[in-house]
């Protein structure tokens, strides 16, 4: 294939929109009826591990178990996670990365929902260094145990829009 033949070095999308990209395909696998959440974490540009939130390997989702159990309960997002069924996108990626021996040392996640405090300590602990997350959850302790912790906060912004970092 001739240099010409592919696409501009400019029409290529950056690294931070081709791993989110990637996190939103990732976030199509889950089964949770409230919210889809995606997981990637990247070293040197390399995928990792992966991550959606669901239900632990092997056990019914909650629409085959007739609904959300925080739904029937009228739990509003972000309060009372220990009764949801789910494993967070995050837990699930560093979950795989232990299954399976890799290190998370200096590594990114890329994630579709900022992270809650449980994903954050884990997250601290796993050594990533920066999250690159598109949308807010309202979780100022995981902000401030992240900050403390030195991991770089980057609020995503699709090609063309700003970034932030907290």
């Amino acid at each position: 294939m001739a240099e010409t033949d592919g696409p501009a070095a400019d029409e290529r999308p950056a690294w931070d929109d081709y791993f989110m990209e990637i996190t939103h395909v990732v976030a199509k696998r889950s089964t949770c009826l409230r919210r889809h959440v995606g997981a990637v974490l990247v070293r040197d540009r390399r995928i990792l591990t992966t991550g959606y939130n669901g239900p632990p390997k092997g056990l019914e989702h909650c629409g085959e178990l007739g609904g959300c159990y925080r739904e029937q309960l009228g739990v509003p997002s972000g309060q009372r996670q220990e009764i949801c069924r789910a494993v967070h996108a995050e837990q699930n990626a560093i979950v795989q990365a232990a299954v399976h021996g890799v290190k998370l040392d200096e590594a990114t996640l890329y994630l579709t929902t900022q992270p809650c405090v449980t994903c954050a300590k884990m997250l601290i602990n796993a050594n990533v260094t920066r999250i690159v997350y598109e949308g807010p959850y309202p979780d100022e302790l995981a902000v401030r145990m992240l900050t403390e912790a030195g991991v770089e906060l980057v609020r995503y912004r699709p090609a063309g829009e700003e970034e932030d970092s907290r």
